[in-house]
């Protein structure tokens, strides 16, 4: 018996809740209701795969940094031919030695031979250095865009979602109130149903707007660090570089 009627006015609820205004609501209604949830497919979408790809990245990272400083050699990593592919970082490591290849041998590809050309490859200059550092710059912003690809479904979930909700209650309500006009007589029972089903598309766009907000937020926070990280990595790099492979003043050294 208890049980019953703790029951009783859950049922209650559950009859003129969201089921019951979406039953209640007209073609327009719904069409609004499916655009908000195919956005809100579209946001998880993004939400869920940039969050594992800023992670890969991370992870990638911290074990490229860890074998890149073991010690001095800055192309050690390249001669050897190891990969770790989902970090930018690496990929702006790639570029730079790539380009130095080029600079020092005239050829980027690595061969069983490389490390033996490049203790006999002179140094470069300091204007051939630039070139380097301006490929290393062209691969950091390739990966910051990379990075920020598909924000924009994020930014248009944030900011569209209550705006399309708000115009399907808009135009519910509006539909309510010609529907009483036309009877000729107003009263709560006649309007409820449709101010009910009008005002589920402002819930639904709420509900499909706040999630997508905290996650652009998360999301635009960690790639905004991710950015600064490859800036200040392309500087340490270009300072390795500097040190061990660019005459200054004409000075030559060993290189290996």
């Amino acid at each position: 018996m208890a049980a019953t009627l703790f029951y009783q006015p859950f049922l209650a609820n559950a009859d003129g809740g969201l089921i019951y205004a979406f039953e209640q609501s007209t073609l327009p209604g719904k069409l609004v209701l499916g655009a908000l949830f195919i956005g809100s497919v579209f946001s998880w979408s993004v939400m869920l795969s940039k969050i594992l790809t800023l992670r890969k990245a991370q992870q990638q990272r911290e074990s490229f940094l860890e074998q890149f400083r073991q010690d001095r050699l800055p192309l050690r990593l390249f001669s050897e031919g190891q990969r770790f592919d989902g970090a930018p970082v690496f990929t702006v490591y790639e570029a730079g030695c790539e380009e130095l290849a080029y600079q020092l041998l005239g050829a980027s590809e690595v061969d069983e031979n490389f490390a033996d050309r490049l203790s006999k490859a002179k140094s470069i200059t300091p204007s051939q250095m630039r070139v380097v550092a301006v490929a290393m710059e062209r691969a950091v912003g390739e990966s910051a865009l990379k990075l920020e690809s598909q924000m924009i479904i994020l930014a248009t979930a944030v900011s569209g979602a209550p705006f399309i909700g708000l115009l399907g209650t808009v135009w519910g309500v509006m539909e309510t109130f010609a529907d009483v006009a036309k009877a000729g007589s107003a009263s709560l029972a006649a309007m409820a149903p449709g101010v009910s089903a009008a005002l589920i598309t402002t819930v639904t766009g709420l509900l499909v707007a706040i999630p997508a907000m905290f996650g652009y937020n998360y999301l635009v926070t960690s790639v905004r660090g991710m950015i600064v990280e490859l800036d200040n990595y392309a500087a340490e790099l270009i300072s390795a570089f500097e040190h061990r492979y660019v005459a200054h003043r004409g000075d030559e050294g060993d290189r290996h």
